[in-house]
């Protein structure tokens, strides 16, 4: 779960930088939040990102405890032209990694929040 600063922007972010559908969205006036499911098909198949709102809060210190969402890609190089097109900021620009090869780049989301795209293929062989 990423708490939010602006829920729609996000949703809009993660659909058209990440690929992923909006599942479902639920608000909660009486507990002040609004989650938004984010993720490439149905939650009971296939893992799923929550977007959290909480009202009136637009900023969030991240701390030292989060280091990135790892996503899994068929072409790095694709998906950062996504990203930079959705307005997303590139942090390592798509290429191989020093020493293993395996191709990757990150990105941050408009809330700051680092995610971490790598090639499908390559990471396969980093497992044999």
């Amino acid at each position: 779960m990423l708490r939010v600063g602006d829920l729609d922007r996000s949703i809009n972010f993660y659909e058209k930088a990440f690929g992923m559908e909006l599942l479902r969205k639920r608000d909660n006036p009486e507990y002040k939040y609004t989650i938004a499911m984010m993720g490439y098909g149905p939650e009971d198949k296939n893992a799923v990102l929550e977007l959290t709102y909480n009202y009136g809060v637009s900023e969030y210190d991240k701390g030292n405890g989060y280091a990135q969402i790892a996503i899994g890609t068929d072409d790095v190089y694709k998906t950062a032209e996504a990203i930079k097109l959705s307005g997303g900021k590139i942090t390592r620009e798509p290429g191989p990694l020093p020493g293993i090869n395996t191709k990757i780049t990150a990105c941050l989301d408009p809330d700051g929040w680092k995610s971490v795209f790598v090639d499908n293929i390559d990471f396969l062989k980093e497992l044999d």
